[in-house]
């Protein structure tokens, strides 16, 4: 089998699964039990919150536990955007988001913000430029993504987050990282943002479990009432197994210039065989980061190709996971001709 759909999911390593395994059988307990039981699952859940957030380059007690990146999206950006209670409400995004920041942008629109979508340049990139000159005194939220999912555009989360609060000081700024944790470095307290997402199931974690960091200070609303768990901001009995899962998953990330060495080479080797192609048309920037390639292969529609190769035991993407067959809005606000986008897969 060649499996090469990393972006959309990954296997669960296997001293992950095993983790999980011993937290469903032996370490059963509820973590909110004063019992033995339950002292021994809140301990695993605290070492999982100390590798998560020695992963995103945070302090443990600004790490909260989600059901996934997209609820961890959704907290960020809906329960911020609700505890600002100055007007006007302006918020900033770009066209390049996963369909979990850019629908949560959809709906603040109706609920009455000033919503300013930025688009992409030709290569598929959104500069610093561009953020700053759309930020205002009266921003309050804004996100971008770190890496995207499609065309593995980097995006420089530093310098945006620095231009943003010196004009807008108290704006939110939220990173999505769920497709950059554990493939880049993160540095999440170094970089100023106040809230930033990632997800199990990219990192060889299980799906069902996400994190989102929280600066210190920060004020959300809770999507999620109930018994007040992860300090309040997500009630709800902490799934044990999958939080281990993803604690184990996080610890297990080898360095950052090893695993860059291997991309490079793997990814030379497919631009090496597929250059030759008059069919090729590539769509990855040339700052993007290298384990994400997307390509259109002219004259092969993406959804023919993929069933055409999974029959074969190789598996890719025609795009976001999340986009069901439907034309990526990454590759249409990039201005690709229609052909290109038919024919387009994500590596």
């Amino acid at each position: 089998m060649v499996y090469l759909d990393n972006s959309a999911t990954t296997a669960v390593s296997p001293s992950a699964a095993e983790a999980m395994v011993k937290a469903m059988t032996t370490q059963y307990g509820n973590p909110s039990s004063l019992h033995s039981l339950g002292v021994e699952a809140e301990c695993l859940v605290t070492e999982a919150r100390r590798s998560v957030a020695r992963l995103i380059g945070a302090s443990p007690e600004q790490v909260i536990f989600t059901g996934s990146g997209t609820e961890a999206n959704n907290l960020a950006i809906l329960g911020g955007a609700e505890a600002k209670n100055r007007r006007p409400h302006v918020a900033i995004t770009t066209a390049l988001e996963h369909p979990s920041v850019a629908k949560c942008f959809d709906a603040l629109e109706k609920q009455g913000w000033s919503v300013t979508r930025l688009q992409p340049n030709e290569d598929g990139n959104i500069t610093p430029e561009q953020v700053e000159h759309a930020c205002t005194p009266d921003t309050t939220v804004v996100s971008v993504m770190a890496v995207n999912n499609e065309t593995g555009a980097k995006l420089d989360i530093p310098t945006m987050v620095s231009r943003v609060k010196r004009i807008a000081p108290q704006a939110l700024f939220h990173t999505d990282c769920v497709q950059a944790a554990g493939k880049i470095p993160l540095f999440a307290e170094r970089w100023g943002v106040d809230l930033l997402s990632v997800s199990g199931h990219k990192l060889h974690g299980p799906k069902g479990v996400g994190a989102l960091y929280i600066r210190k200070g920060v004020r959300l609303l809770p999507r999620i009432l109930g018994g007040g768990q992860e300090n309040g901001f997500r009630s709800g009995t902490e799934p044990v197994p999958a939080i281990v899962g993803f604690g184990t998953a996080a610890a297990e990330v080898p360095a950052f210039a090893e695993q860059e060495k291997q991309y490079m080479q793997l990814r030379n080797v497919l631009i090496e065989e597929l250059q030759a192609l008059p069919e090729v048309r590539w769509h990855t920037p040339t700052n993007a980061v290298p384990y994400i390639v997307n390509v259109s292969l002219l004259g092969f529609r993406s959804e023919t190709l993929v069933h055409f190769l999974a029959e074969r035991n190789i598996f890719v993407s025609g795009g976001s996971a999340c986009s069901k067959g439907k034309h990526s809005s990454v590759l249409t606000a990039m201005r690709l001709p229609e052909q290109e986008m038919s024919c387009a897969h994500a590596l």
